[in-house]
């Protein structure tokens, strides 16, 4: 189905946005694993805990608006799960690691915020008053989670890694 409207342009990104939120709830187990910060094992076991109810406020929104999803895979995010298997398979288990997690995260974290944005705007413009709260609650928890990212990524992690350099680079003065 082309999209002409305003209306269909809402259903085609609710459309990708479904798909994005259902592919991280099978990324974020796979990243939590290949962290080696227990505290940033458990944020991504926590985002994937709200990234189901994303999924179950999406479903409200199809509800209550009477519509049905589009079968469309979210190709932005498809691209960042390949990205994080890469970095995944790529680099060592550990701090550096863990520092390229966070980036990847918050990569998603970014691209789920505008989407959640767009979302809004769309929904305000075409008078979809009842949907606005369960938008807006995805946004605020998307929002949260990439500041605890970024708080994660300031912490120990990106110091471990950067002493673990330091440590190496002396050694091969």
């Amino acid at each position: 189905m082309p999209v002409k409207t305003v209306a269909d342009l809402f259903l085609h990104e609710l459309s990708d946005t479904y798909s994005a939120e259902k592919q991280m709830t099978r990324s974020l187990p796979k990243m939590a694993r290949a962290a080696s910060d227990p505290q940033l094992a458990q944020a991504f076991l926590d985002h994937l805990e709200e990234t189901r109810g994303q999924v179950e406020r999406i479903d409200h929104v199809v509800e209550l608006l009477n519509l049905k999803l589009k079968r469309i895979k979210c190709a932005a995010m498809e691209g960042l799960v390949e990205e994080g298997k890469d970095l995944i398979d790529e680099i060592d288990k550990g701090a550096v690691l863990d520092v390229a997690l966070i980036g990847v995260a918050q990569k998603v974290e970014h691209y789920e915020i505008a989407s959640y944005n767009t979302l809004i705007t769309l929904a305000t413009k075409l008078g979809y008053e009842p949907v606005l709260p369960l938008l807006k609650a995805s946004l605020t928890e998307e929002q949260a989670t990439d500041e605890k990212l970024g708080k994660l990524g300031q912490a120990a992690a990106i110091e471990e890694a950067a002493e673990g350099e330091k440590v190496s680079a002396s050694k091969h003065k």
